[in-house]
């Protein structure tokens, strides 16, 4: 009969691990949205509703917990960074078509 280690953490970090590609995207991804977590609880009494509330039902008070919840629930994705547009780039590319001469 195999024993499953507990750990202090929930929901465990291989859970979370599978969902991106990497410890560092993790890391990004949780941080991230964990700010986000608590802006929109620092703005509640403003009336603002801008922020995205948390996406899952949690008993977990720190924004970090709640966002890692997230990621393990599906709720928050991570996706591969795109790349950035270079203002001159498109204009290189038609350039050096030699079509267009």
């Amino acid at each position: 009969m195999a024993v499953k280690n507990e750990t202090m953490m929930n929901p465990s970090i291989e859970n979370l691990l599978a969902r991106v590609d990497s410890k560092f995207s993790l890391v990004t991804l949780a941080a991230r949205r964990a700010r986000n977590i608590n802006s929109y609880f620092g703005q509640l009494g403003d009336g603002l509703g801008h922020m995205i509330p948390p996406q899952v039902s949690t008993v977990a008070r720190k924004p970090l917990s709640i966002a890692f919840e997230e990621i393990d629930a599906d709720k928050i994705v991570w996706s591969p960074p795109k790349e950035p547009v270079v203002a001159g780039a498109a204009e290189d590319a038609v350039d050096a078509d030699p079509g267009n001469a």
